[in-house]
């Protein structure tokens, strides 16, 4: 998914200087941003008080929305270098096309997982007969500097480890590990991203790394983590400290749970891209204006997004900011 914000803010993410090393309560307020024609998302990260947990560094969730008699998603062609994006939904199709050639239709639960590294550009749309209801998230990872050069790949997983806690918990592993389940997508960095489900009455202790900052993405129903009510559509950053993570719903519930090891790089995130200077930003942007490395998504029936014009000031990588 991209970033279609006609004057997109940079921002400076990575160092530990805003981590909570101790558990903490953080609510994070979402920014409304309209994403194609009929299809408006909360945009959780980057965030005026958080920019990254672990080396996730863009969220946003949207939905549910019926889209029974509009288009729903429509993305153009558009690029990326030096991150991951990750689908997921919990309602509706997205159709995905990449500059690799890979067509593919991602489902509610299955991951959809594209590493852009040096260079790729792709596009995402409600297939064109599709289902009343679209409810997902998109979010992105940074790539270490040792990896952030790799060549791109797109991988789809409809088989995902599922770790239970007794009757009312259910949790998908979609990237990285939790209480020993692996995701089998690719991972660059000490990660965890879990969709978990519970049934209504449902109180459970989820087992998790102390050494991780965590946050929770509240996706429907109703539910607390650590004793914190969270509204659809919410964000809670949990900071680092925890074995473990109380949580209970009151209705049929749903959640996603972001974590890792605090991404310690500097970096630069601008539009679609997540750089190191303002050089390299820079030198991506012109390379997708001139049509040059970022190669052609076939099929997709309109034009490609345009780059925005980048700020005056030069981009300067600096620690995570507060």
């Amino acid at each position: 998914m991209s970033n279609l914000d006609l004057r997109p803010v940079p921002s400076a993410c990575g160092g530990r200087g805003d981590v909570s090393a101790a558990p903490v309560h953080e609510l994070l307020p979402p920014r409304r941003v309209p994403l194609g024609e009929s299809t408006v998302v909360r945009r959780l990260l980057p965030n005026l008080g958080r920019r990254m947990v672990g080396a996730w560094c863009f969220v946003d969730h949207y939905g549910p929305d019926d889209i029974a008699d509009e288009p729903g998603m429509q993305v153009p062609p558009h690029p990326h270098i030096g991150l991951q994006t990750v689908s997921w939904l919990h309602e509706g199709e997205v159709l995905h096309r990449d500059s690799l050639g890979s067509l593919q239709t991602v489902r509610p639960r299955e991951l959809g997982l594209m590493t852009a590294g040096r260079a790729i550009s792709h596009s995402e749309e409600s297939p064109r007969e599709h289902a009343r209801l679209l409810h997902g998230a998109q979010l992105w990872v940074a790539l270490p500097d040792a990896h952030r050069h790799t060549a791109p790949a797109f991988e789809h997983h409809a088989d995902l480890p599922v770790v239970t806690h007794g009757p009312g918990l259910r949790a998908t592993v979609v990237l990285g590990e939790l209480d020993g389940a692996a995701s089998p997508g690719t991972a660059y960095t000490p990660i965890v991203g879990a969709d978990i489900a519970l049934t209504r009455g449902t109180e459970a202790r989820l087992p998790v790394e102390p050494d991780f900052e965590y946050a929770v993405l509240a996706m429907s129903g109703s539910v607390e983590a650590d004793g914190v009510p969270l509204e659809p559509g919410s964000m809670l950053y949990l900071g680092c400290g925890r074995t473990e993570l109380a949580l209970r719903a009151d209705t049929d519930s749903a959640l996603m749970l972001l974590g890792g090891e605090p991404f310690e790089e500097k970096i630069v995130m601008w539009w679609n891209f997540v750089g190191r200077s303002h050089e390299e930003i820079e030198r991506a942007r012109a390379d997708w204006a001139t049509g040059s490395r970022f190669g052609e998504v076939k099929g997709y029936d309109g034009a490609r997004l345009s780059a925005p014009q980048l700020p005056p000031a030069a981009l300067k990588p600096r620690g995570r900011m507060r």
